[in-house]
């Protein structure tokens, strides 16, 4: 079984390739991309702790290639210590688990304005009305973005993270690019902006970090808030969406949730193990490295499978049964050591609001359409719309 990210059948389900390689290629070479895939949790979780032989060093270009809106700009996920070390410092104070407490009765607010306006009909979308624009809402009132540009930032965003598909369509990579510069120079203007005119959101923080202790550029700061966007909306939005796609795929755990409302922040954990928002992560060796499956040149671009670690057997008892009960901790779909993602806490929250209020707040619901088209992605997984039937 030949494996290939981009390929429309890996698209629509990697699973059955994940299956594959765990068992008969652990270490794999994926000549289309020119690039080495590992599937077994032990290996990848090797690799993410050990990030000095597993470098991210490059990984905004392996992942968006010519497509990436700040080319000329360092991402926190490029950096390896010391500039990481500092960066993520910084940034951390903006993530930090009391503040994120304090965001809840906020994210609570927002939640159950979009719910509302969901459950006012007998059929709705749960990207465009929940899944999308809370997460989106969230991290916009965090970085200080007016309100009236939420449905541009998350075009935006939407278009950006669409560049990880690497699309041929000409018309496609000109969409990619024009909102990723319309991103930058929105970024760049705030920035100016918050230097005269500061509030109470991170960008501010992050603009006195510069000028008053000279430890982050410009550059910099423009590389946080674009990343911080992005990570903030895709993966929760996916979370979301994939957590009700496979509740209603599997009736009897959708009814063991509705039975005992405290297994919603199981749920969530269930799925981001079953159903990874995020699929892979991209990195490049320091030197040879030898597996129990092989051996990586130094040099090489390596794609740890997060989503095929969090089915592994050797891990994960019935690793392909979706289990809401089994409230797993040790997954890796928030990656793990310096660059654990940054916004995890923020996304649970999210998660576990959302899903509470859309499945003990609204009426029963099914799903309003057979098939659901999924993100043309090899980073993300997540679907595009999940149109709902409510029951009257």
């Amino acid at each position: 079984m030949d494996y290939n990210p981009l390929s429309p059948e890996a698209i629509e389900n990697p699973y059955p390739y994940y299956a594959y390689l765990r068992e008969h290629a652990p270490v794999y070479w994926i000549a289309p991309l020119q690039a080495w895939a590992l599937s077994r949790y032990a290996d990848v979780d090797f690799a993410l702790r050990n990030p000095q032989i597993f470098s991210s060093s490059g990984f905004t270009a392996q992942t968006l290639g010519d497509l990436n809106p700040t080319p000329d700009t360092p991402w926190i996920l490029d950096m390896n210590p010391p500039d990481h070390t500092r960066l993520r410092k910084l940034a951390n104070k903006g993530f930090l688990p009391r503040l994120i407490r304090a965001l809840e009765p906020r994210v609570q607010e927002i939640t159950q304005e979009l719910i509302a306006s969901l459950r006012s009909r007998a059929e709705g979308d749960l990207v465009s009305n929940l899944s999308g624009p809370l997460p989106v809402t969230v991290i916009a009132e965090m970085l200080g973005v007016e309100s009236e540009r939420l449905d541009e930032f998350k075009r935006w965003s939407d278009d950006v993270v669409l560049g990880t598909s690497r699309p041929t369509d000409e018309d496609v990579r000109e969409r990619v690019r024009t909102s990723g510069a319309a991103l930058c120079d929105y970024f760049e203007r705030l920035i100016e902006r918050r230097r005269t005119e500061p509030g109470e959101d991170v960008i501010t923080a992050l603009v006195r970090a510069e000028e008053e202790r000279d430890i982050l550029s410009a550059k910099e700061i423009l590389g946080l808030a674009v990343l911080l966007l992005l990570a903030g909306n895709e993966t929760t939005t996916n979370l979301i969406g994939n957590a009700v796609r496979n509740l209603l795929s599997h009736p009897a755990e959708l009814a063991k949730v509705r039975a005992d409302r405290t297994l919603v922040p199981s749920l969530v954990e269930e799925t981001l193990r079953y159903e990874s928002p995020v699929q892979l992560l991209p990195r490049v060796t320091t030197r040879e490295v030898a597996l129990e499956g092989g051996t990586i040149p130094a040099g090489a671009i390596v794609f740890l499978l997060l989503a095929s670690a969090n089915r592994d057997e050797r891990k994960f008892p019935e690793p392909d049964r979706f289990d809401v009960t089994r409230n797993p901790q040790d997954h890796v779909s928030f990656g793990y050591g310096i660059h654990y993602c940054l916004g995890a806490p923020l996304a649970r929250l999210e998660g576990r609001i959302a899903l509470d209020a859309l499945l003990f707040d609204c009426p029963p619901f099914t799903c309003a359409v057979e098939h659901l088209q999924q993100i043309a992605s090899i980073i993300v997984r997540g679907v595009q719309t999940l149109p709902l039937r409510f029951a009257a």
